[in-house]
């Protein structure tokens, strides 16, 4: 395959793009203290754009990758009907397990300096079937061809 070949099949093969919004924090700024460990450890609202014809459900996984140890993740939910919106403080959806084994929304509370908290959204073609107790990797693995479109919002936290 020539290397034009290859750059156009890279290039068309990726999944269409989710728009992710928040009214609460822009896109690379920082997340108001109120959904965090220092608030009220509630999620905020996402709104989310250019949803696909097809969707049947959401997924979102929230991750830390400025931890020492690992990537942390924080918050996983699942089975989210597809609105356009996922209201703050939601207890819709399925709630996956934390990084600390709990299930529902941590909010951001790095122990030290400032972290990136990365808030990506999955449109698939179908519910999931998946226990209370899923993780992370559980759900990556479930949505692997499931997936119609993503997208991601990224706000930053320092405790003060």
């Amino acid at each position: 395959m020539n290397i034009v070949l290859l750059i156009l099949s890279l290039f068309f093969s990726q999944e269409p793009q989710l728009i992710v919004t928040s009214p609460d924090f822009e896109h690379e700024g920082e997340i108001p203290s109120r959904f965090t460990c220092d608030g009220k450890d509630i999620n905020p609202t996402l709104e989310i754009g250019q949803i696909p014809e097809g969707t049947k459900s959401i997924v979102v996984l929230m991750e830390d990758p400025d931890s020492r140890s690992a990537t942390m993740n924080y918050w996983i939910r699942w089975n989210l009907k597809p609105t356009g919106i996922i209201e703050e403080g939601t207890t819709a959806g399925v709630r996956g397990r934390n990084s600390m084994g709990k299930t529902g929304y941590l909010g951001p509370c790095p122990a030290a300096g400032t972290h990136r908290y990365f808030f990506k959204v999955y449109a698939l073609n179908e519910m999931l079937n998946l226990s209370e107790e899923s993780d992370k990797w559980a759900v990556q693995e479930a949505i692997k061809d499931h997936v119609l479109a993503s997208g991601e919002i990224m706000g930053w936290y320092r405790r003060k």
